[in-house]
């Protein structure tokens, strides 16, 4: 049996409260994943490229609000849904630029952290260079600009992989979407895991 970490891709925007949600909720049993040896490789994308509906800057509509509000506190994380949904795509070009490296996950931590519980504005370009350059994670307008292509590129590979919405974690060829309790996250996880290593599921 091959014992080596199992990774699952998980797209994720990071306009989105429930990638927010899914964020906690996975850090929270990131010490179960650790022992049955998953790991969760972060990938942004742009929803607003993805999906119609979600268009930058404009009122998100209520019921899906209300919708989040009710997965969160189901969830035990506290937040409230922005009534916008704003373009990020710089913070996820930032995201793009900083993977693989250790800072990719601080990354997505502050950011997160700066959106849903400081309620911080979409920043800027500028604006994220100058935040990276404060984490001691120095990024420049050049790489951000080719994070943005890749961003759109990796949009339509999700496209491509049936992924429909945010979050989704891509088990093998299939994809889950959504954020479900720890206990769920985690036997569903587990299941995966075992059956991939059975040589089950691509």
């Amino acid at each position: 049996m091959n014992d080596d970490p199992i990774r699952v891709p998980v797209w994720y925007d990071f306009a989105s409260t429930l990638c927010y949600v899914a964020h906690r909720v996975m850090d929270r049993v990131a010490p179960t994943l650790d022992e049955i040896g998953v790991t969760l490789a972060w990938q942004p994308l742009d929803l607003s490229q993805l999906l119609a509906p979600y268009r930058r800057g404009e009122a998100l509509p209520e019921e899906r609000r209300a919708n989040a509000k009710r997965v969160a506190e189901d969830l035990g994380v506290t937040v409230t849904a922005p009534a916008l949904w704003h373009d990020f795509r710089s913070v996820a070009a930032a995201a793009i630029a900083l993977a693989g490296t250790a800072h990719e996950a601080s990354w997505r931590e502050r950011v997160f952290s700066a959106l849903f519980e400081e309620r911080r504005d979409a920043p800027a370009a500028a604006e994220v260079c100058s935040w990276s350059r404060e984490l001691g994670w120095p990024i420049e307008e050049p790489a951000l600009t080719l994070g943005r292509e890749k961003l759109s590129t990796r949009t339509e590979i999700a496209r491509e992989a049936m992924v429909s919405g945010v979050p989704t974690f891509m088990l093998g060829e299939w994809p889950f979407g959504g954020i479900q309790t720890d206990e769920t996250m985690i036997h569903l996880l587990r299941r995966y895991a075992n059956k991939h290593r059975e040589g089950a599921m691509k």
